[in-house]
């Protein structure tokens, strides 16, 4: 008989649960799952946008995200679809070898019934032993006998402990195989909605190209607008600045040319930095669609925007909230009839533009998720969008890496 059936167990155990391919596996479901909800995010808000009768870019950056986030979804299905074939080719061998070796045990122990069949009778098995030469023989022959009747219990408890595991890889391969059906299935609809959505990306771009003059002056007013907020932010540094080197002076503290910090600001500012990657969201929900940094127009050739922050897409009427615990520096109007809010943690600011309606005065002390205001709607495009910007100092900071995944 074969002895390669007693690595089983061993072999079974690192194919069961492998550290690797299950924690890869968990990250993409959680990618998955997080890449849904996005999805149906803005799904919602596309709808609640397709109102409007004017073709407008508000429409066409919501489903730029979308087709985005649903290329990462077919991406994320995609590997775990691969890693669920591996798994499944590998339960296969495993199946394969646990029915070699129950064939194997089978013929072991079918010869061994025989053996005892042929010496069932106590007078022969006495026989056999007061048969031997001397004592030490006799004694031998009768422990072999006990410990023959041991290996023959042995064997078939090796055949019913592998007929378990083969029951269990079968149970499991089924399970593998229907989820892998599952996914397959998905797929299929993920591509089906991302061909109608391209089909759907490629008109609204065509109708948005005979606007091009239109888009120009939306993209300057756009450009003056952004360029009027920074410059507010920038005045309300160099006073905080100003007064925090003039309160460290009276109180006899070292006033240096950077923010000068009370041993309290200086702890909150070190808790803020301590928690970059999941500071909470400044709204309940909504979704990123337009991201930190310089990045091409979506319709304009040759043309680029800068974003000095995220702007989040949400619905109407939705509140802005603040990421954590601060004071409010200042509370600004901007042009459009929209109004900022600028909080200070430490030595870091967070700026929540565009709200129609603000909630806080300046000065005022507020804790993580306090409702600031109102996200104000762009009737023109029905858009609703939260711009969210993190300064350390007099440096930007890109606030999606300083905000949790929702």
């Amino acid at each position: 008989m074969k002895n390669h059936h007693f690595l089983i167990p061993v072999f079974l155990l690192l194919l069961g649960l492998p550290h690797g391919v299950a924690q890869t596996r968990g990250d993409l479901e959680r990618d998955k799952a997080l890449l849904e909800r996005e999805i149906r995010i803005t799904s919602q808000l596309l709808q609640e946008t397709q109102q409007t009768a004017e073709t407008n870019i508000g429409r066409l950056v919501m489903l730029n995200s979308q087709i985005d986030r649903r290329e990462q979804l077919l991406g994320t299905i995609q590997n775990e679809i691969r890693i669920i074939n591996r798994r499944i080719s590998s339960i296969t061998r495993s199946v394969q070898e646990l029915e070699q070796d129950l064939e194997d045990l089978k013929r072991s122990y079918a010869r061994l019934i025989e053996y005892a069949a042929r010496n069932r009778d106590a007078y022969h098995r006495m026989m056999f032993i007061f048969s031997a030469e001397n004592f030490n023989q006799a004694y031998l022959r009768m422990r072999y006998m006990q410990q023959y009747g041991r290996h023959r219990r042995q064997q078939a408890e090796k055949i019913r402990e592998t007929r378990v595991r083969l029951d269990e890889q079968i149970a499991a391969l089924e399970s593998e195989r229907e989820t892998q059906h599952a996914l397959l299935a998905r797929q299929r609809e993920e591509v089906r909605d991302l061909a109608k959505e391209k089909a759907t990306q490629e008109q609204t771009v065509s109708d948005l190209r005979s606007k091009e003059q239109q888009l120009l002056r939306q993209l300057r007013q756009q450009e003056r607008e952004a360029q009027a907020l920074q410059e507010k932010i920038r005045q309300v540094i160099v006073e905080e600045r100003r007064r925090a080197r003039e309160k460290a002076e009276a109180e006899g503290r070292v006033a240096t040319d950077m923010y000068s910090l009370t041993p309290e600001e200086q702890l909150l500012s070190d808790n803020f930095a301590g928690n970059r990657g999941s500071l909470p969201w400044p709204l309940e929900r909504g979704v990123i669609t337009s991201s930190f940094g310089e990045q091409p127009h979506p319709v304009l050739p040759g043309i680029k925007i800068s974003n000095n922050g995220v702007d989040i897409s949400t619905s109407e009427g939705a509140l802005a909230r603040s990421i954590f615990d601060g004071r409010v520096s200042r509370v600004i109007s901007i042009p459009g009839g929209f109004y900022a809010v600028i909080i200070r943690h430490g030595e870091y600011l967070s700026v929540y533009s565009n709200l129609s309606e603000v909630f806080v005065v300046n000065g005022q002390t507020v804790s993580t998720r306090d409702e600031l205001g109102v996200v104000g709607t762009n009737r023109r495009d029905a858009k609703t969008s939260l711009h969210l910007e993190i300064w350390k100092g007099s440096d930007k900071q890109n606030p999606a890496a300083w905000i949790a995944r929702q």
